[in-house]
């Protein structure tokens, strides 16, 4: 339920298969998924609507062997160190207030390799979505695959990574007015790091280059500083802090278009099966405040989650549009997760 007076109720079931064959040191193993969910909307107490949808959320198989892993189809790739705001975030969208952590999946080719020092390879081809992902104001062209990779390498405390992403775009769809275009060469390249020295420490920093001019979307530079800790009080107070700054611009470092967002969590667990959260988002261009508090308590099979916001009717965090129609202006939800 929200401020405007509508009352939501629905239900969701995510059926999964899981199949393996193991031979030896070799395993194949396959996992196939469907999101399938209804709901009823009812506004101002004196009118209804009725919503239902099902598609597939996971079909894939992967072949693992001692130091290298291949997936094939649709499936969730997702990387980084940051947690609430996260320049990262190119495939999916992962909500950290969503109890289900629910996000779309990429069809794409992944492979890693592991290296007996624990560093890691990742390289992968996506098939190109004809909907804009994760920071992206427009779509790919059909016509060309995506591609890129990752390479993390462990470190004293902690590790570090650098990633690299390239699509050809397509702007003749948009619906910021920019310049069309039917191919847009678009490289992106991240780097993230993170160690425990006590208090955990991490960055991640994107930037994202695109060879027309796209106006202020011709490049993108995206940058993530975080720190956590856990307190000795009671049963351990954990508190997060993020920091993320945007700039946009026909130059490859505009500070004179962007925006910049903080981000704060803390959390309690009462006991093993009882968990209090709270997550507060800040915008430092609009000076809005965005709060959501959730309680969790586990039952044998059941989890069942309380959550309640007072955020802006005007949703404005980053890449959080999904969750935002659900989480603009003030509401509360309950939640109950049957797992069997």
């Amino acid at each position: 339920m929200n401020d405007e007076k509508l009352v939501w109720t629905g239900a969701r079931y995510i059926p999964q298969l899981n199949y393996k064959i193991q031979k030896k040191k070799n395993l194949i193993d396959f996992e196939a998924s469907a999101n399938i969910n209804g709901a009823l909307n009812f506004f101002n107490f004196d009118s209804l609507s009725a919503d239902a949808n099902l598609k597939l959320y996971r079909f894939w198989a992967r072949y693992s062997g001692e130091q290298i892993e291949l997936r094939l189809g649709l499936q969730k790739i997702n990387f980084g160190s940051a947690s609430m705001l996260r320049p990262l975030m190119w495939f999916d969208q992962v909500d950290p207030r969503d109890p289900l952590q629910l996000t779309d999946g990429v069809w794409a080719l992944l492979g890693r390799y592991y290296f007996l020092n624990n560093a890691n390879l990742w390289l992968w081809v996506l098939y190109p979505s004809d909907k804009p992902k994760t920071w992206e104001l427009i779509k790919s062209n059909g016509s060309f695959p995506e591609f890129g990779g990752r390479f993390q390498q462990p470190l004293k405390k902690g590790e570090i990574a650098i990633s690299f992403h390239q699509r050809i775009a397509d702007s003749r769809e948009n619906a910021f007015e920019l310049p069309i275009f039917d191919e847009i060469l678009e490289n992106r390249i991240g780097i993230d790091g993170k160690w425990d020295i006590g208090v955990g420490l991490w960055f991640e920093v994107a930037y994202i280059h695109k060879n027309k001019d796209l106006q202020l979307a011709t490049n993108q530079l995206l940058a993530n500083i975080g720190a956590d800790y856990t307190f000795g009080l009671g049963n351990g107070l954990h508190v997060m802090v993020e920091q993320l700054a945007v700039t946009t611009g026909r130059k490859r470092i505009d500070l004179a278009n962007g925006f910049a967002f903080s981000g704060l969590t803390i959390s309690y667990p009462f006991s093993m099966f009882d968990n209090l959260n709270a997550i507060i988002y800040y915008d430092w261009s609009s000076r809005n405040t965005y709060n959501f508090i959730s309680f969790q308590h586990k039952f044998n099979k059941i989890d069942m989650h309380l959550m309640g916001w007072w955020n802006p009717k005007q949703y404005l965090i980053p890449n959080q549009t999904v969750s935002g129609n659900m989480f603009a202006g003030k509401g509360f939800q309950l939640m109950l997760v049957y797992n069997h």
